[in-house]
């Protein structure tokens, strides 16, 4: 069975969102062996200098960096990121399982992104939009569209 790694900056905090994640990584678990890592972001001041910024980015890469299984295909998820539609998804990741990759891993960054490092660690770049969206709900969408990639993989017609 293949391991699904989320690694995201922050935590869920309203009790619908915890509930829609936990039925995903529920109907993930047919499908793949998950973990879901939260990573403290970075305290920084309200007004913080892109020096800042950029150091808690730097911290923040070294702890990603250490939650990165070997051997996995990593997706870092980014507003400078492809779009692709739910079939392409599914067909890269599962180009990646067929590959060889023994792990599947998406990064979501936090408010602020993701360090540079961590974008070139990436295999690939991923954005869902041109538009933002609040990182907590990001996160279910994230977890229903591999889920979705898996039901499309099976031919299911969960995708219409």
């Amino acid at each position: 069975m293949i391991k699904l790694k989320i690694i995201t900056l922050g935590k869920l905090k309203e009790k619908y969102l915890k509930d829609a994640e936990a039925e995903y990584l529920k109907r993930l678990s047919g499908y793949a062996k998950c973990e879901l890592v939260e990573i403290e972001p970075i305290r920084l001041a309200d007004n913080p200098s892109q020096a800042e910024i950029e150091k808690a980015l730097k911290a923040e890469a070294e702890l990603i960096f250490k939650k990165i299984p070997e051997n996995s295909a990593v997706a870092a998820m980014c507003i400078e990121g492809k779009q692709y539609s739910s079939e392409e998804l599914s067909s890269l990741m599962f180009s990646k399982i067929n590959g060889g990759a023994a792990a599947l891993t998406f990064i979501i960054g936090s408010s602020y992104g993701l360090h540079p490092d961590v974008k070139a660690r990436a295999d690939v770049k991923l954005s869902f939009s041109k538009m933002t969206f609040p990182h907590q709900l990001f996160r279910i969408m994230l977890l229903e569209q591999i889920y979705r990639g898996f039901k499309i993989e099976e031919g299911s017609k969960y995708h219409k």
